[in-house]
């Protein structure tokens, strides 16, 4: 575990929001964006070898576009700001070891944010806000935010892209009314037809759902098979992963 992130939410300790379902940092699991009560985006979660899937947050607010921390200990989302808002608005962590929740501030005046990502080493947070990408230290350091360029903005940009390989090679990108591979030297490649949403599954495979299954296709030789899970709720989408402790 992180040991930043671990201090942080050590205070205040309360119950893991998957409590009964997957050892935090340990197990792999799935967390995705589906529709809860009142149809208002809500946070799910279910373990990668499917099963039953279940609600990890229960806000009258929309949260939408969740990316869990490279220990898997913490999830980052957008959350809109108000009942009736179902944009994102302000940028959260949820601390999957026990539930607390912290917001982090963008500086005055900047873009709403649409996708927040992780530094590899998972010290800091990359928060996309229309133009601009942003810098924030992951708790409990403290900073101002800060834009990013040149080197460190490569980087941030594909903490926001799901990569294919390992070590990476190529991205995967909607194209079409599917997803296609790309590398940086190549024209994209049809990858899976009638896909979206795709998500980084390990180092060897790619993720992503099809009407409202999640498929999980390996990026080599090798079949595509189906999570099996129950009790999935309505509209699931805006998947992220972690595949488990010691794997890539």
């Amino acid at each position: 575990m992180n040991r930043s992130l671990f201090t942080l939410f050590a205070v205040g300790c309360g119950i893991s929001p998957l409590r009964g379902h997957a050892v935090v940092g340990r197990d792999p699991y799935l967390i995705f964006v589906a529709d809860g009560a009142g149809n208002r985006p809500d946070l799910f979660a279910v373990q990668a070898e499917g099963g039953p899937v279940f609600q990890i947050t229960f806000t009258s607010v929309a949260e939408l576009w969740p990316t869990l921390a490279p220990d898997g200990g913490s999830v980052a989302f957008l959350r809109g700001r108000t009942i009736d808002d179902s944009a994102p608005a302000t940028v959260w962590l949820l601390n999957l070891l026990n539930g607390a929740e912290r917001e982090l501030s963008l500086p005055r005046g900047s873009p709403a944010p649409d996708r927040v990502g992780w530094s590899a080493d998972g010290r800091s947070l990359y928060v996309r806000a229309g133009g601009f990408i942003y810098r924030l230290d992951a708790p409990p350091a403290w900073g101002s935010p800060r834009t990013v360029g040149g080197s460190e903005r490569l980087a941030a940009e594909s903490s926001l892209a799901v990569l294919v390989g390992q070590p990476p090679f190529g991205r995967v990108v909607p194209c079409g009314d599917g997803l296609c591979a790309q590398t940086d030297s190549g024209v994209p490649a049809p990858f899976a037809p009638k896909a979206r949403d795709a998500v980084r599954w390990g180092g060897d495979s790619v993720g992503f759902l099809v009407g409202s299954e999640v498929v999980v296709r390996p990026v080599g030789p090798g079949r595509s098979r189906r999570l099996e899970w129950s009790g999935a709720p309505a509209n699931p989408r805006q998947l992220t992963y972690f595949p488990g402790k010691g794997q890539p």
